[in-house]
Formats: structure tokens, C-alpha cells, sequence
């Protein structure tokens, strides 16, 4: 950590120039301003026009232009102006140039403790030491999992609110079978970032496991808690994958698993679970896809536009294609854009129109057709624009002879 403080204090030596500097020109500056006062004339001048008038409002009276009452109202207005523009000019004896010489050191003293305290409770040092711990464990030739695992509890100890201590502990006590002392690390994690679903999923998972493989009511509540935040979470969709297959209902654990596939983005745990399916598929003595069978899957889909609502678009406006799954659970599962002008038309909807490799058509057996008309463009709905759609359409082969029929025949509200 030595190398963070030298930065530190190098960092803070231009804003201890920046507070001594001012003292450095104090002589200068007082000179200047005892020059200036000893050459000031503007008494003598507020004086001089106050005369002036005063020999003017006289001439007026005796030419007979004003009588007496005005030229005292006027004479008073005269003499309350001349004290007034006196009084502002009114200075203070100016200090020596000494002056407040102790309090710049005790300012200094102030910004410097002030930052060391504010890097303390917010800076990084403790990460810092993390990733150093980290360098030194992977340079030593003789580290060991179980040496980084020693150096990280003793850090727990000196950083207990650090939730990065904690989420490196961990994966170290589930790695190195501890899982008492893992779920302790997740909930202690879990009360620093908060119950958010990824965390939440990964207890539920880990109590999963610890129970050998059933869903207790403790890993319930979990599993309930972390799907009412997020629907779409992968590693509850997982675990409970697995529990379905282990219960021999392998068309729930096909259907987890998909939805599960669709929203994760490890590849390596995706290919997992899509091995995962094709055994259910097996098991259910349904021929699994093979990836490159898969990539036939689709919809065929007629698109037409209602003749009522004809004149209601350009034939500029864009028109979105789009299947989804029929929960409206996942990401867009195909889109593809065309032109109004290009209406009627029939277009198919298969993998290579997915958005997402996490999020294809060919996870699903049905799927929900969505057309839209957008004078903008826009992706998002906008009201005034057109649409039709169409529930429940099967996914499968690709055929010529077959197409799903969409009208656009409704208007966006």
C-alpha cells in the first residue's frame, strides 16, 4: 500500500501549494492596497460636486426659480447624499501583512486529514489488498487454493462490510466443501448488497444441494422469493429443472430448462442444461434436435394489412414481425422488418432471425406472432400505431405448404 499513499500525497501537494500561495504575495498585495488608499480622491470629490450643486440650488433661489421651502428640501436632499456616499467610503485600518499566517498550516492540516479520513471510509484500499492478495497467491509457485482461502478470512476479520471479501469467500467454501461456511459468506453478502435475485438464486441453489437435491420449505421460500423479483431467473429455473427430472417429470424439466437457457450467459452452462434436455427428451422418448436440426425450426408467416386501415400508414412505415414465447417471459425469439409496400407478404421466422442466441425460436413448441406498424420506427409501441396478432402458433419444421395468417386489422392505443 505504500506506492497508494506516496500517490496520495503527491495528489494532494498542488492543494497545499494552492493554500500557502496567497500568503507568499500578502506584502505585495498590502503595499499595493496602502498605495491605492494614500491616492484616493474621491472624498475630496464627493465634496467638490456637493458644492457645486449647493451653488446652484443658491443661484436659483435668488433668480426667484424656487422659494425657500423647496431650496431647503432641496439642500437637505444634498447634504443626506454627500454623508451617505462618505460613510461607504469609510475603511477599516488594513492588517499587517502577517495576518492569519496560522491558520494556513491549520487548514493545510485540516485537508490533509480531512482526505486520508474520506479515502478511509470510501476509497478502495481494501480492494486494493484483495488484488494484491490475489497477485500474490497466482506469482507464488507453492499457492494453494487453501493459502488464498487462509488470507482471505483473515481479511473478512479486518474488512467485514467489504460485500467483495464475501463474494470471494464464497465460491472458495463451495469449491472446497464448506457449505456451512458458504452459505454463511452469501448471507452475510446478502445483508450488505441486499436480497437481489442473483444472490437469493444462488442460496436457493446451494440449500438445494445441501438437502440433497429437494425442495425443502426453506429452499422454497427462496426459490418463491427470487422468481416473484425476477421470473426470468436462470439458476432458479435450473434448480428447479433439476428437481423435475429428478422427479421424473421430464416435460417440466425440459420447459425450466429452456426458459433457463434463454436468459443465462454463460455459454458453458447453457450447453450444460441443453444436454440436460436432450436426456429428458430422451427419457420421454421424444428424438432430441440435434443443433443443426434445430436451426430448421420456425414459423412460416403470411402477413396482410387490412384494407379499412389502408390509408392510415405509408407505404414507408415499417413493419415488425415478431415471435415471442406464449408466457411473454423471454426476450423477442425471431424479429424481422419489412416495408408496407412489401405487404402482402409471407416471411419465416426461425433461428437466424433471433435477437439473442440465449433467446430462439427453436426453444419453444408454440409461439405468439406479433405484427406492428410503425410510422417512426420505433421498436417500442407507440399509440396510433397498427398491429394483429396471433396466439398459439406451433413451432416446427418449416413448411412450404403451411403459413400462419396475420392481419393487421387493429389500432395501438
Amino acid at each position: 500500500m505504500t506506492p497508494l499513499w506516496i500517490a496520495i500525497a503527491l495528489l494532494l501537494l498542488p492543494a497545499l501549494w494552492l493554500l500557502i500561495s496567497p500568503m507568499r504575495g500578502a506584502h505585495t498585495l498590502r503595499d499595493q492596497l496602502d498605495r491605492f488608499e494614500a491616492n484616493d480622491t474621491s472624498a475630496e470629490q464627493n465634496v467638490a460636486i456637493f458644492q457645486r450643486r449647493m451653488a446652484s440650488l443658491e443661484a436659483a433661489r435668488e433668480r426667484g426659480d424656487i422659494d425657500d421651502a423647496r431650496f431647503n428640501e432641496d439642500r437637505l436632499e444634498l447634504e443626506r447624499s454627500l454623508l451617505e456616499d462618505t460613510a461607504t467610503q469609510t475603511k477599516r485600518p488594513l492588517k499587517a501583512a502577517s495576518a492569519g499566517r496560522l491558520v494556513v498550516p491549520l487548514v493545510m492540516v485540516a485537508v490533509v486529514g480531512a482526505s486520508t479520513f474520506w479515502y478511509q471510509q470510501n476509497g478502495a484500499e481494501g480492494d486494493l489488498t484483495l488484488y494484491a492478495i490475489q497477485q500474490e497467491v497466482r506469482n507464488d509457485p507453492e499457492g494453494s487454493l487453501m493459502m488464498f482461502l487462509e488470507r482471505m478470512e483473515a481479511e473478512a476479520e479486518r474488512q467485514p462490510h467489504n460485500p467483495n471479501v464475501w463474494s470471494s469467500l464464497f465460491p472458495l467454501y463451495r469449491d472446497t466443501g464448506q457449505p456451512d461456511k458458504a452459505v454463511d459468506a452469501l448471507e452475510r453478502l446478502i445483508a450488505i448488497e441486499g436480497r437481489i435475485p442473483p444472490l437469493l438464486a444462488q442460496l436457493a441453489q446451494l440449500r438445494f444441494f445441501m438437502a440433497e437435491r429437494e425442495l425443502t420449505p426453506e429452499v422454497q421460500a427462496l426459490v418463491d422469493e427470487t422468481l416473484e423479483l425476477d421470473p426470468r431467473q436462470p439458476t432458479v429455473l435450473g434448480l428447479l429443472g433439476i428437481h423435475a427430472f429428478d422427479n421424473g417429470d421430464y416435460e417440466t424439466a425440459v420447459d425450466r430448462w429452456r426458459r433457463a437457457v434463454a436468459n443465462i450467459s454463460d455459454p458453458e452452462t447453457a450447453a450444460s442444461l441443453r444436454d440436460g434436455i436432450r436426456v429428458a427428451q430422451e427419457r420421454m422418448g421424444v428424438a432430441p434436435e440435434s443443433p443443426a436440426a434445430a436451426q430448421g425450426q420456425g414459423v412460416r408467416v403470411s402477413v396482410s394489412l387490412d384494407e379499412a386501415l389502408s390509408d392510415r400508414v405509408s407505404d414507408d412505415a415499417t413493419v415488425f414481425i415478431t415471435a415471442r414465447d406464449i408466457d411473454g417471459e423471454l426476450p423477442p425469439l425471431a424479429v424481422t422488418r419489412a416495408r408496407v409496400s412489401e405487404l402482402p407478404m409471407t416471411v419465416v421466422l426461425d433461428d437466424a432471425a433471433a435477437m439473442s442466441p440465449q433467446a430462439q425460436i427453436s426453444q419453444v413448441r408454440e409461439a405468439r406472432l406479433v405484427v406492428r406498424v410503425s410510422e417512426t420506427g420505433q421498436a417500442t409501441p407507440q399509440p396510433g400505431d397498427l398491429f394483429g396478432d396471433l396466439e398459439s402458433v406451433s413451432v416446427g419444421p418449416i413448411s412450404e405448404d403451411d403459413a400462419a395468417n396475420v392481419v393487421i386489422n387493429r389500432v395501438f392505443e
